[in-house]
């Protein structure tokens, strides 16, 4: 057996998306779990609407996810020399030919196949055949090439996903693999990098499937092995349609703005069409071992983002305090916070972390330990009755002087609450808004604990004042 050679070949027209992230993913574990190649190939023969931007919003994304390439990128831009030179090596070998057909000529052509209710098509007017006189070439009209499709039998291949898929070659006209102007097109382009790269497995989303018939003829043309091809099923949004930009998120990177970790996103990619029994949490390296093509589902898959928030606090949760307070310190400095002006972010990050989903929601909460803020009125006035007054004093006073450690500070709470004939909230409560602004936190004593005694008497005080 060949070893395996896989490519992930974006076109950077756009971002990278979640559907073309799984894709890549798919393809780098495909080539992780046998020991082969993964290849990036950048398609960006669309001069009109590729970007540099676009690529390397591509190279960040794949980056972010940590799915290396072994080989690349390469660029078929820089490869045009060689697509000429096999597309003279075809002409020459009666595998494609000139076609000066004019573009009113073709649309007359169409015009008349709709009015007989014919599928539009080329009729191959210009293909060499046989027996066959070709007009003489019109000097005007600068020709494109076309391939010379088989015209008989089926192309037919066993898609590692969807199972035998044939096409009749009498359902597939000459295309065109060379523009007027020499430019070579893109399923032509795909074929001659296919060979010259030796791609042994193709995996990328259905949309290619018609592509697929095309490729296949023009690598047997040109004496290519063929790959093995698996097309995965498209991805739904949360409600079912097409997984598209008003569904959120646009690029793959945003998933790292909006507070994902890279960990949550290629488990949750992986589970999006495949899976391995029940197992719903896996890592990197136990995907890659278990990944095989068999279990990719043909049906089309359904986007839960509740399922990836939940991976999410997974991963937040599993992460050492002191890395999960790394990453929540570079984005509190982003919004112009300094850390070093209030508790151990380590000890603030492990608190909350239990509360949050995302890294955002994640510098949210322990943002307050760092600003100077005022509680919001409406919550004083719901919080703070005027029975909470005299305990909230008797409490200021005893926080002076008590052991610093939650468990000492709970005692102090309890025995103040009792000693006022109190329920807990209304002395738990009045000291979270007043301490945090938050009328949700972890426990009262554990959030005191964090915040230091000096700050916690310089808040009790400024509210006494008010």
């Amino acid at each position: 057996m060949k070893p395996v050679r896989t490519r992930f070949a974006p076109s950077p027209t756009g971002y990278l998306h979640i559907g073309g992230a799984r894709t890549a993913l798919f393809s780098w574990a495909f080539a992780r779990r046998h020991a082969g190649t993964f290849i990036l190939r950048v398609e960006d023969t669309d001069v009109a609407r590729s970007t540099p931007e676009a690529v390397q919003a591509i190279l960040d994304g794949m980056q972010w996810l940590g799915l290396e390439h072994d080989e690349g990128p390469f660029y078929q831009m820089q490869r045009m020399a060689r697509y000429k030179e096999v597309i003279q090596h075809m002409l020459a070998a009666g595998t494609a030919y000139y076609c000066y057909t004019t573009r009113e000529e073709l649309d007359a052509l169409r015009a008349e196949q709709e009015t007989r209710k014919e599928k539009p098509r080329y009729d191959g007017r210009w293909r060499p055949e046989d027996g066959k006189t070709l007009p003489v070439p019109p000097a005007d009209v600068p020709p494109v090439v076309r391939f010379r499709n088989p015209k008989d039998g089926v192309v037919a291949w066993d898609d590692q996903v969807k199972g035998r898929i044939e096409f009749a070659n009498g359902e597939l006209d000459d295309l065109i693999i060379a523009r007027a102007d020499g430019t070579p097109t893109y399923n032509f382009c795909v074929c001659v990098d296919d060979r010259d790269m030796g791609i042994t497995h193709v995996i990328r989303g259905d949309d290619h499937v018609n592509n697929t018939p095309r490729q296949i003829n023009i690598l047997q043309a040109l004496g290519a092995d063929i790959p093995q091809y698996a097309h995965l099923s498209m991805i739904l949004g949360d409600d079912g349609a097409k997984l598209s930009k008003r569904h959120g998120a646009v690029s793959v990177m945003q998933y790292d703005e909006d507070g994902y970790l890279p960990e949550a996103v290629i488990n949750y990619l992986a589970r999006l069409g495949w899976s391995h029994g029940d197992e719903e949490v896996f890592s990197r390296q136990q995907f890659v071992e278990w990944f095989d093509l068999d279990h990719i589902t043909a049906s089309a898959a359904q986007f839960n983002t509740e399922k990836l928030l939940w991976l999410n606090q997974h991963y937040m949760k599993q992460m050492p305090a002191a890395e999960l307070a790394a990453k929540v310190k570079t984005r509190l400095a982003a919004r112009g916070i300094d850390t070093e002006r209030g508790p151990d972010l380590e000890r603030a990050v492990a608190l909350y972390v239990d509360r949050s989903n995302t890294l955002n929601v994640l510098a949210d909460a322990v943002e307050v330990f760092y600003i100077d803020f005022i509680p919001a009125p409406e919550l004083l006035a719901q919080h703070l009755a005027d029975e909470a007054g005299p305990a909230l004093a008797d409490f200021a006073a005893g926080i002076a002087e008590v052991p610093w450690e939650a468990p000492a500070i709970g005692a102090l709470i309890k025995e103040t609450v009792t000693k006022h004939g109190l329920k807990m909230p209304k002395l738990a409560m009045p000291l979270r808004v007043i301490l945090t602004g938050q009328a949700q936190t972890p426990s009262v004593d554990a959030l005191i604990a964090l915040i230091g005694r000096a700050k916690v008497l310089e808040k009790l005080a400024a509210q006494k004042t008010q």
